[in-house]
């Protein structure tokens, strides 16, 4: 557990302001629209290997980069469009990772065909609510679970790239699909 400001949070959080904000207002807030699911897609399967600080700070860049994760634009991406990206410094240049997105991007759009819209197919695996967890500390958080693990086989058969269980996880804490909040945080209450 973490005290700043005189209020508890989980202790993950360090001072950065950012950190705060996003602990705050958005980790473990349940998503459910479609251009908000694809950013965190997108986003944590950049941050594999990287920390998510690193990711935070790097967010608005991605936003402007990525044509505000329009998953129909991203799909669309030609080669010189990831060549750009590529040498964007305001973003994780990686060559795997950004190939990645516009794969994903067409991947994406299949499920909202297929379930006319992404948050009806991702939702369904945690009946359509998120699940509570109720830990006391972060060290008995886990970095996946059998829901994971099942999204993540479920997305790589589809062609989806960069969603393995651990990623995946760390999308449903990030999109509220499972409230990690450990008990003594303010949020933990909030969200359950």
């Amino acid at each position: 557990m973490v005290i700043i400001n005189s209020v508890n949070r989980c202790s993950w959080v360090t001072k950065d302001q950012i950190y705060i904000d996003y602990h705050d207002k958005e980790w473990g807030v349940p998503v459910y629209e479609d251009h908000k699911i694809f950013e965190f897609l997108i986003l944590e399967g950049a941050q594999a290997g990287l920390s998510w600080l690193t990711i935070l700070k790097k967010r608005e860049n991605y936003r402007r980069a990525y044509d505000y994760f329009n998953p129909e634009l991203i799909a669309n991406y030609d080669e010189e469009k990831k060549n750009e990206l590529l040498i964007n410094e305001g973003i994780v240049r990686n060559k795997l990772k950004i190939e990645s997105s516009v794969t994903n991007a067409k991947c994406f759009i299949e499920v909202q065909r297929e379930y006319g819209t992404f948050k009806d197919y991702i939702w369904n695996f945690t009946d359509n609510k998120p699940m509570q967890q109720n830990f006391n500390s972060v060290r008995e958080l886990s970095t996946k679970n059998d829901v994971s693990d099942k999204i993540s086989r479920e997305l790589k058969k589809r062609g989806f790239k960069f969603v393995g269980s651990t990623i995946i996880y760390a999308f449903m804490q990030a999109t509220g699909m499972v409230n990690d909040h450990v008990s003594s945080c303010f949020r933990y209450k909030e969200l359950s």
